[in-house]
């Protein structure tokens, strides 16, 4: 299925239905009165958030969305049937924007829940309604208030504990193979990977994470260069960034360091809150170093690159170094997830009941 994270449509609700002016018309009943039933209400269009879909495609090819019309109030005292509303289903994380007015109105983050997008119109009045002690015969009736009409724009935005972050053909596809389920492709050859990625990572039973990998950014990513940019939204809402490096380039001319470097930079041209995240620099395919180089190579990258956070040697292909990776970002994701809880003040406890 091809992935789609963006999408634009247009959605309206039902107007309602017009009130009905009329009076009945039975034998022997000269002034039976009024009878105009009121029209029924247009459907509304809702919104909800499926935990069962993780792409926008549907609404790439369907893009108008509309309720139906109330209908109209009848005589004999018959009110008008009000008409269905209309759920859009759409994958967990998705922003729905109204375009003209360039505001935010739902972001899709419970699974189930209803969001109101477009109110049905309110049905009209009939003659009904205007009765009276003074006015015995009104001949007023009102049509249907008009169902809003909105211009919206989808984004999605996976919900995702830890993403990986790196340029292309540094493992970031092969890491996320290697310690959950998901099953990206997997080349030797930069840009294998499209789309977003998200795999579970399960460290123990009732103890799991959320992986998301998006494709790799090269330097100008922030000006649209490659495809990183346009799925670094994914990563925003991430407790945590795994920054990946390629310690055995195929091309020896390559820095790692300078790549790496490459990467912050455009990280923090992209979005300052997403370049303050905190981030864990993971040294990959440490395999193919000789043993007797590693260290060298790792303390050289590390004092080059003036890091002074957490560092991980790994090797994604062999699984070497994964557990204590693994373990390590469960323990942050948990104790983000569940803050610890603040001392009590004790200028704020109740004092306790003396004894007489």
């Amino acid at each position: 299925m091809k992935f789609v994270d963006e999408a634009t449509i247009d959605a309206a609700a039902g107007n309602g239905g017009a009130g009905c002016a009329s009076f009945r018309r039975e034998k022997f009943i000269p002034f039976g009165g009024p009878d105009g039933g009121d029209g029924g209400r247009g459907g509304s269009v809702y919104a909800v958030a499926d935990r069962n879909l993780n792409t926008l495609i549907d609404y790439r090819y369907a893009r108008r969305h509309e309720a139906k019309n109330g209908e109209a109030g009848r005589g004999s005292d018959q009110f008008g049937a009000a008409a269905d509303d209309i759920v859009l289903r759409m994958p967990v994380g998705t922003i729905i924007t109204d375009i003209e007015k360039n505001e935010v109105i739902a972001e899709l983050l419970v699974p189930g829940e209803p969001v109101l997008i477009c109110k049905g119109g309110d049905g009209g009045f009939g003659n009904l309604h205007f009765k009276s002690s003074t006015n015995r015969a009104p001949r007023q009736k009102t049509p249907g208030w008009p169902g809003e009409a909105k211009k919206l724009k989808l984004e999605l935005r996976v919900l995702a504990d830890v993403g990986l972050l790196g340029m292309p053909n540094a493992g970031k596809s092969t890491l996320i193979a290697a310690i959950s389920n998901a099953r990206p492709k997997i080349a030797d050859y930069p840009f294998t990977t499209l789309h977003p990625n998200l795999g579970v990572v399960r460290v123990a039973p009732e103890k799991s994470f959320v992986v998301a990998d998006v494709p790799g950014l090269i330097e100008g990513a922030a000006d649209g260069a490659g495809l990183g940019h346009r799925f670094l939204r994914h990563l925003q809402r991430t407790r945590l960034l795994l920054h990946l490096v390629d310690m055995a380039p195929f091309d020896e001319a390559v820095d790692p360091v300078a790549q790496a470097k490459g990467i912050i930079k455009e990280l923090k041209r992209y979005d300052e809150e997403l370049h303050d995240k905190p981030r864990w620099l993971v040294l990959n395919k440490l395999d193919m170093v000789p043993a007797e180089e590693r260290a060298a190579r790792v303390k050289d990258f590390v004092k080059r690159m003036k890091w002074k956070g957490p560092v991980f040697e790994i090797s994604a292909l062999t699984r070497e170094g994964l557990e204590p990776l693994i373990h390590a970002v469960y323990e942050h994701v948990a104790a983000e997830k569940n803050p610890p809880m603040p001392d009590p003040d004790p200028r704020f406890d109740t004092p306790a009941a003396q004894d007489e």
